[in-house]
């Protein structure tokens, strides 16, 4: 399967959004000494998974080849406790904004403070015409520093830097 996404940093929490259905996700990526691993343990609500991505073409992160094994608890158990990996815990909001779902992702604990935000589309067309939000900073679909497998098993103060080049402020959820 191929994904279309493109990825921002929020500008601001939009009015609702607190009010909107959201789930914890637990994400485990492997290997742990892997500087930017494709393999993803995630525990995303009451569903768990496996899942492999990585780019369709070089260079370009907005399209991405997705394999995923449907796992039960137990499984998912299993694998957590014998796997080493780079974790990252985050809440995911579904905001509905202009026909679309907007995910906002929480990133809770060292990378609290963090909110990106995620669009999938369902053609390409759809995602290279897409006009990004007012609570939308940048997009950062192309930035590496904050993809999955990078943002795992560090910090805030890890990745301030970069933040800061995109005038980027801490955002929390009341």
């Amino acid at each position: 399967m191929i994904e279309l996404e493109k990825t921002y940093l929020a500008n601001e929490l939009p009015d609702g959004l607190k009010d909107c259905k959201f789930k914890e996700i637990i994400d485990i990526y492997i290997p742990k000494s892997s500087e930017h691993p494709k393999l993803r343990l995630r525990k995303n609500g009451a569903k768990y998974e496996l899942t492999k991505k990585e780019p369709v073409n070089d260079g370009d992160a907005s399209e991405q080849r997705e394999q995923t094994i449907i796992l039960t608890q137990t499984e998912f158990n299993a694998l957590n406790q014998q796997i080493e990996g780079k974790r990252v815990r985050k809440l995911r909001y579904y905001y509905k904004y202009d026909g679309i779902i907007a995910e906002f992702d929480i990133f809770q604990d060292l990378l609290k403070g963090l909110v990106v935000v995620d669009f999938e589309f369902k053609t390409i067309e759809e995602k290279n015409n897409f006009k990004m939000p007012k609570f939308c900073l940048t997009d950062i679909t192309q930035e590496v520093f904050v993809a999955g497998g990078m943002v795992c098993g560090k910090s805030y103060e890890d990745i301030k830097n970069n933040l800061e080049e995109f005038n980027y402020k801490k955002l929390f959820i009341n």
